[in-house]
C-alpha cells in the first residue's frame, strides 16, 4: 500500500512509523568492473532480471580477484550465455 503526503503526515503526527517493503531479490549491485565483466561472461549485464541474484549466488568479489577462483567460476558462466536471464 502507498500512503501519500498527507497520510504519512498524519501517522506520523500520531507516532506511527511507516516500514517499507524490501524486495529480497533486490540487490544493490557495486560499481566494479570485475562484476561487469563476470556478468558480460554469463551473458548478462546490470540491468538482467537475475543480475541480483546471480552476484549473491557467486563467491565475494575480493575472493575472485585471485585467478583461481575465477577460473573455477568460468565453467558456471559460459554455461549461462545460452540460457535466458531467469
Amino acid at each position: 500500500m502507498s500512503w501519500d503526503g498527507l497520510q504519512r503526515e498524519t501517522l506520523e503526527a500520531l507516532g506511527y512509523s511507516l516500514w517499507q517493503r524490501i524486495d529480497p531479490q533486490a540487490v544493490e549491485l557495486p560499481d566494479d568492473p570485475l562484476l561487469d565483466a563476470l556478468l558480460q561472461a554469463a551473458g548478462r549485464n546490470r540491468d538482467s532480471a537475475d543480475a541480483g541474484a546471480l552476484y549473491r549466488s557467486w563467491p565475494p568479489l575480493t575472493q575472485l580477484r585471485d585467478p583461481k577462483a575465477k577460473r573455477a567460476l568460468w565453467p558456471r558462466l559460459r554455461a549461462m550465455r545460452g540460457q535466458p536471464p531467469a
